[in-house]
Formats: C-alpha cells, structure tokens, sequence
C-alpha cells in the first residue's frame, strides 16, 4: 500500500470554520468519530445525556492521549427546567498517608507511577448519568465506544502529535513492570502511532462491555476491580478494590455569578471552577467592551491572577475546606478582588501551577436537554499505569495534593484533591442557553474567562470566540501568549510589566467546545480550531 506524500500535522495556511447550526441534535468533541458516537446514540432513540456519555466513552478509546477509562468526570445537565451537578472525582486510597511515602523515601508525590493514583470516578459518571436521566441501557450507549476499541480506528493529527511526544518523553524515564504494559498497549512493538494509523484496544473493548452490562458495579466492585487490586499489589501500588468499593460520585448543586445579563455555572469545590466565578464576578464591574486589546487583556490577567490566589489557598475536598465556597463569590468578595486590580502586572503568592490533559465535550438535543462534560486523565496519558488485561489507563489526579499537612488540600486517605477540570454553562434569566468549557489543566477558568468575554462582552459568535487568539497566565508576571494575539497589544502588556513569551503552538491554550441555544430552539455550536475537534449535527 502505498502511503500519501503529504504531511497530516502540517498545515501552511490559514483554515476557517463556521458556526453549525442545527434542530434534533448536536453532539461537540475533540474527535469527529467521537462525536458521531455521540450522534449514533441520539438517532437511535438516546437523549443528551446518553450521547455525551457515548462520546465520552469513544473519546477514552480514540484520545488516550488526554483520558481513559481510568479518568475521572465531572458534568453539569439542564434536564426537566433545572441543572444537575455531577462530581465523579475519586479520592486517594485508604494507605496513600505521608507516613507511607517518607516510608519510601519520598517527600512529595511523583508524577507518574502508583502514588498519584486515586480512584477513577469516569465509569461511575456514565453509569449514572444514563441511570438518573437518560433513555437507553447503558450497553447500548457505550457499544460504539466499544466498537472502536474492538476494530480499531485511525489515529487524528494533533492526537498522533500529542501521542509521539508523551511516549517520547517518557521512553527511558519511566521504567519498572508497572509501566511495561503501558508501552506495550500505546506503542506496540515499540511503535508510536502516527496520523491515519489504525490502532486497536481489545482489552479496552471487553472492559468496556463489562462496565456496561454490570452498571458499572465491574471497575469497582468486580472482575476489574480485581484485577487492578492484583496488579497493585504486584508492583507496588496502594489502590485496592476496597478503595473502588468505597467510592460514590455525588450529585452536588452547580455554584454562579451573574455576568452581564447572564448567569454562569459551574461545579463548586474540589474543581477550580470558582477561579472563573470569581474572576467574572470581578471583571462584571468594568465596561471591557470599551477599552482596548491591551488594557482588556491586563484587567482579565489581574482578576485570573487574584482568584488563583484564593483558590490555591483554599480550594480542596469541600469536607476539609475552611471557608465556604459560596462566599468566596460572595457580592463583597468580588468586590474586594476587583478593588485590587492595578494599572501595573502585580506579583501573586501563589506556585506555579501545573499541566494537564483533559477531554471537554457537550451535546444538546431537540428536547431541550443540554449536559457539559470534562474528562481527564490530567499529565497527558497519566500515571502510566495501565492495568494489563483490561485496556484501562489510570489517572495522576493525585498529585495536585498539596504536602504542607496545614492546607485544606493536604494529602490524605480517602480524600479527593484539588481538581483542574471544570464543565461550564449558561443560563439567561433562568432559560438555558447551553453548554460550553476549555480543557487544559490550569488554562481552564483562564479559558473560560476569555471565551465568555469574546462572546459576552465583544458580540463574537461562538466560533470566533474559540478562533480567537489566547493568553496564559503561567507563574509570577509570566504570561504565555499567542503569536495572533499581535505585536502591538503584547508590546502594551509588556508595558505593564507582565513578562510575555510567545509562540505559534497552540497546545498549551487549551481546547474549547460551545453549544448555543436560539430563542427558536435551534442549536448552534462552536468547536477548538487548536484540536481535532468536530460537531456531529443532527
């Protein structure tokens, strides 16, 4: 067979993508055969919630590269006149204490390997999305995710180059029998798959199929479960099936601010979505849509820098946290934050937070019915855990645990870390408007942040607030932006003493979905010019 002569991760000119616009159903990815996983079940009868289920099994199999079977979840769903809150984050095993890793000669938890492991809560969340509000059996919803696990499909470009630059990285780094049936199942023969190259996870099928006909009761209390316990206990890891057992995803009440004339949800503690609230909240008392590029940008920069602040500080497992997440936006608090905004870049007390790898994804039906869904494996593949014989790759979510035993977000057994993945929505005047989220680690409320602006405050459709040009705050007064965001505005922010590196890659900026909502009840949606991304409409 004869391969192309064309390179499918370059790309010289300048694309363009339009706003899709349609009525029975709309399902928005980071993969096309995602999405039309998503799409399949809806024609088949399913609701919204069964599709973004379906697509987000699919997109454990045909995106490893950010999640897995082994992720964990969280979904915001407007169903019946109401939103719904699902926490499908895991907590750490029962002997993962800091006396077990100065035992093992470590002071803090290693990115990869066992210790950051905690329980995976992604089967958990299909398993009761589908039960509370959906209309299909869950066999019939997570079969096409199966079916690209069994047969195999084509690997997409930005997967393929995110994909050669993991398994690059971690070639020769990480090594021990825990981490051999990683490279045996994402680089068979000690190949990488590139684009268009067929890949294939049997294992991951089979799992899935079991998952699905037990309700999910097979990852923590069944025959996964037991193999996971085993291969922890062979290689050192402390993740149990006592630890599976004991764990429940919680159905919790959505947090907001109001925005402009909107409202904007988001999931409270232990997800960081209240770094958005509160910078919104904030930023809803100056007029952005008068200043220019430049001052608009410094105004955002200063609020994302501030909320971090707090929510580093105090974002944890809400059962150990020592304020109230609800205060923290709070009339008086947005107000206090806003009052610290400067005309120069200010120095936040805050680390350096870390990378990730997540999966944003939202779906929409003609009943009205709209669900938000994030899922992650946080660093990339994760832990490098994978668990032989089942497909499954397991998380790192463990390693955002603070070690200062005085923080909320202290290490501890059975205790769920500070979380990076935050689904987002809105409303208007108690009508829903839709779902919408950039993935990416710590990039996520800056995302949010931004892409409502552009659409909020700049009038842009839901496309062109994707398209458009990002920034991150990194660390300190560094900021890490666009190249398109243009000379002149990084000259001004430079200016102000913000200290801007700059680049034509678009990964670290995170990638956003939107669904919008029409007062005719049509749908419109947006998806991240910076992946593979794709909306399958109906």
């Amino acid at each position: 067979m004869v391969k192309p002569h064309w390179d499918a991760t370059t790309y010289e000119f300048a694309s363009r993508r339009t706003v899709v616009f349609a009525k029975r159903g709309m399902v928005a990815t980071t993969q096309p055969l995602a999405s039309e996983a998503g799409l399949e079940v809806l024609r088949r009868g399913g609701n919204a919630i069964d599709a973004v289920v379906a697509a987000a099994a699919a997109l454990a199999i045909v995106e490893p590269t950010s999640n897995g079977i082994g992720s964990d979840a969280f979904a915001i769903v407007w169903k019946d006149g109401k939103l719904h809150g699902l926490n499908a984050s895991g907590h750490a095993p029962e002997r993962l204490t800091r006396e077990e890793l100065e035992r093992r000669g470590l002071r803090e938890l290693p990115t990869h390997g066992w210790l950051p492991v905690t329980v995976p809560g992604a089967p958990a969340a299909w398993a009761s999305l589908v039960e509370r509000f959906g209309r299909l059996p869950l066999k019939d919803v997570l079969a096409p995710a199966a079916a690209l696990a069994r047969e195999g499909f084509p690997v997409q470009p930005v997967t393929a180059r995110n994909w050669r630059r993991a398994m690059e990285a971690h070639r020769g780094r990480l090594t021990g029998p825990e981490h051999e049936p990683f490279f045996r199942l994402f680089a068979p023969g000690g190949e990488i798959p590139g684009p268009g190259d067929l890949f294939r996870n049997p294992d991951g099928a089979q799992a899935l199929e079991a998952i699905a006909s037990s309700g999910g009761r097979a990852f923590y209390e069944g025959e996964i479960a037991d193999i996971i316990d085993g291969f922890a206990r062979e290689t050192g890891g402390l993740l149990s099936k006592a630890d599976l057992a004991a764990y429940k995803p919680e159905w919790v009440d959505p947090l907001s601010v109001r925005y402009r004339d909107f409202e904007v949800w988001e999931l409270p503690p232990n997800g960081q979505g209240i770094v958005a609230l509160m910078a919104l909240g904030a930023l809803d008392g100056l007029d952005l849509a008068s200043m220019d590029e430049a001052d608009r940008a410094h105004a955002m920069l200063e609020t994302i820098k501030l909320s971090f602040e707090v929510a580093l500080r105090e974002v944890a497992d809400p059962r150990f946290m020592r304020v109230a997440p609800a205060s923290l936006v709070s009339k008086d608090h947005l107000e206090a934050l806003r009052a610290k905004i400067g005309a120069e870049a200010r120095l936040p007390a805050v680390e350096r937070p870390y990378y990730g790898g997540t999966v944003y994804l939202c779906a929409a039906d003609g009943e009205g019915n709209m669900v938000s869904y994030i899922q992650s494996n946080y660093m990339g593949f994760g832990s490098g855990i994978v668990v032989p014989g089942t497909g499954v790759s397991l998380q790192n979510r463990g390693h955002n645990f603070s070690m200062d035993p005085s923080h909320p977000n202290a290490l501890g057994p059975r205790k769920r870390p500070y979380h990076t993945i935050i689904p987002g929505f809105l409303t208007r005047g108690g009508e829903p408007v839709g779902p919408f989220g950039v993935m990416g680690g710590f990039m996520q409320p800056q995302g949010h942040v931004q892409v409502l602006v552009q659409m909020l405050d700049l009038a842009r459709n839901p496309q062109s607030a994707l398209d458009a040009p990002r920034w991150q705050w990194l660390q300190g007064k560094r900021v890490l932006a666009e190249a398109a965001l243009g000379e002149d505005v990084i000259a001004k922010l430079r200016a102000r003493g913000h200290e801007v590196e700059v680049t034509d890659d678009g990964t670290p900026f995170g990638r956003g979905q939107v669904i919008w909502r029409l007062p005719n009840g049509a749908l419109a949606g947006a998806t991240e010019p910076r992946a593979d991304g794709a909306i399958a409409a109906w």
